[in-house]
């Protein structure tokens, strides 16, 4: 089925963004994944598997477990250099942002656990200041949170399998305006509303002994149905305002994860392959509640727009280590692929393949309290590209992110 998406989904969703995931994905979501770079499905045994992977929640210290993390994103400017013109060139604003993460695990009922979560799985944001970019993406951001409760159930010592609803809240906003060749002048402004759209998950883990995990997670697609008001305005060939309802549809896409994961003695490593489904966004279109009839701005802003954009996979390794009773050392590598095909990439989200490196740890304070750090940095590779709209080259995005967490088991 066709999904469409709006201009103003093209580039940004909560406090984070392109520079560190392909799309507008955001795996990151605890001071452990982050140090990690990901790769943490099958190793992950704390309050926050229940949102990684709940099927290990069976095998997690028994009690009420619960996490809070902040994560400090930074995402650096992007510099892009037209072949045609200096006058086309711009650079992005840089972006800083704070993002809070909750997890809980309940203990064991008669085999049975409870989970839940609230994290801010998809996001980015991009603001272009120049005459050039700004065209196209002066300012984006959606705002995204996912609500996820989840049960688990220990079939045996071997397997465990779990499952959740999933509750994603969702606001947009998006400016963009600039002029024609001729002069003509336009700008589009939403404005959206809160919106709630639902989805599941699903987990599977088994572990046939005490030093391998096998892990498979999978979260659907949902289709983010975001609705609010739209302003649209030209100067020709009299100035005029059309005001309107207007809604879209935003895939936030289904992930396939497969991870295994090995202890020996005091180290762990985890590999992790997963899958995104960005074919699910085809097009760009965006629906008004009133007829757009003037020409102007319905030759600019009424025609869909084709995205046609790939599923991607990315490739995790991370390595854990067990230095004293107290002490925990996390690294990770990924490569991460990105889905915009080079006819449809613009400034509302120039997105490159990312390497990723991370660096971390997780300090036992006590028997109940426990924190951790990580450090993550995202480098994006440059990106020429030539389309019917760009001549040139994408390059400098990189993000780096500094995430904390504090773990309190009851």
């Amino acid at each position: 089925m066709k999904k469409t998406i709006s201009l103003v989904a093209l580039a940004s969703v909560f406090a984070v963004g392109t520079a560190y995931a392909s799309g507008y994905r955001i795996p990151e979501q605890s001071a452990d994944s982050v140090a990690k770079a990901g790769a943490h499905i099958a190793s992950a045994q704390g309050a926050d598997a229940s949102y990684y992977n709940p099927a290990n929640m069976s095998w997690a210290a028994d009690g009420w477990l619960s996490e809070v993390d902040l994560t400090y994103i930074h995402l650096t400017e992007i510099d892009y250099t037209d072949a045609r013109s200096p006058l086309m060139n711009g650079t992005s604003e840089t972006e800083n942002f704070l993002l809070p993460t909750l997890f809980l695990v309940s203990p064991d009922y008669n085999d049975f656990r409870f989970g839940f979560s609230v994290t801010a799985p998809y996001g980015l944001a991009k603001r272009w200041n120049d005459t050039f970019p700004a065209t196209y993406a002066r300012k984006f951001s959606l705002q995204v949170f996912d609500v996820n409760p989840s049960v688990s159930y220990a079939v045996n010592d071997y397997l465990s399998v779990a499952g959740g609803v999933r509750m994603l809240m969702a606001k947009a906003v998006a400016r963009n305006g600039g002029r024609t060749a001729t002069g003509i002048g336009f700008s589009r402004d939403l404005e959206g509303d809160w919106e709630i759209d639902w989805g599941y998950n699903l987990a599977v883990a088994v572990q046939p002994n005490d030093a391998l995990n096998l892990s498979v997670t999978y979260r659907s697609n949902v289709d983010l149905g975001l609705t609010g008001d739209a302003t649209l305005f030209t100067n020709y060939p009299s100035p005029y305002v059309f005001e309107s309802g207007g809604n879209v549809e935003l895939p936030a896409p289904a992930v396939l994860t497969v991870a295994a994961a090995y202890t020996w003695e005091q180290m762990t490593v985890e590999l992790a392959w997963d899958r995104t489904f960005w074919s699910e966004y085809e097009e760009l279109d965006i629906q008004y509640s009133r007829p757009l009839m003037h020409p102007v701005l319905a030759q600019i802003f009424g025609p869909a727009v084709p995205k046609d954009w790939d599923d991607t996979s990315a490739y995790r390794i991370s390595v854990s280590y067990d230095f004293n009773e107290s002490f925990t050392g996390m690294a990770g590598f990924a490569f991460d692929e990105n889905p915009v095909p080079d006819e449809s990439i613009n400034f509302e989200l120039p997105d490159s393949d990312a390497y990723l490196f991370s660096i971390g740890g997780r300090y036992k304070l006590n028997e109940q309290m426990e924190m951790a750090l990580g450090l993550l940095y995202d480098y994006k590779e440059s990106r020429k590209v030539r389309n019917a709209t760009l001549a040139g080259e994408f390059e400098g995005a990189s993000a780096i992110l500094v995430s904390a967490g504090f773990s309190y088991k009851f």
